[in-house]
């Protein structure tokens, strides 16, 4: 768990790596970052939980519900990331 502040590259890395650990056949080089992952990952609710938790576990940042929203696309995510890791 780190509670530093993170850069766009670092909040990617954590997003891509949590990624892997819970959908290893997905190849991190055809996920378009801007497009939601519901489109383009078979990701059931379970999995999207599980990568949610995955990326609250490796970075200390909290994901409230109301702000899953951010997480459909990987650049989404990450600028929640960045954000958040700035103001807390």
């Amino acid at each position: 768990m780190t509670t530093k502040t993170l850069t766009t590259g670092d909040a990617v890395k954590v997003i891509y790596d949590v990624l892997a650990e819970i959908a290893p056949e997905v190849d991190a080089s055809e996920i378009d970052m801007a497009v939601d992952l519901t489109d383009q990952l078979d990701l059931d609710s379970m999995d999207y939980l599980h990568w949610l938790v995955g990326i609250n576990a490796a970075t200390g940042i909290e994901i409230p519900d109301r702000d899953a929203s951010h997480f459909m696309t990987i650049d989404g995510a990450a600028q929640y990331l960045v954000d958040a890791s700035t103001t807390s």
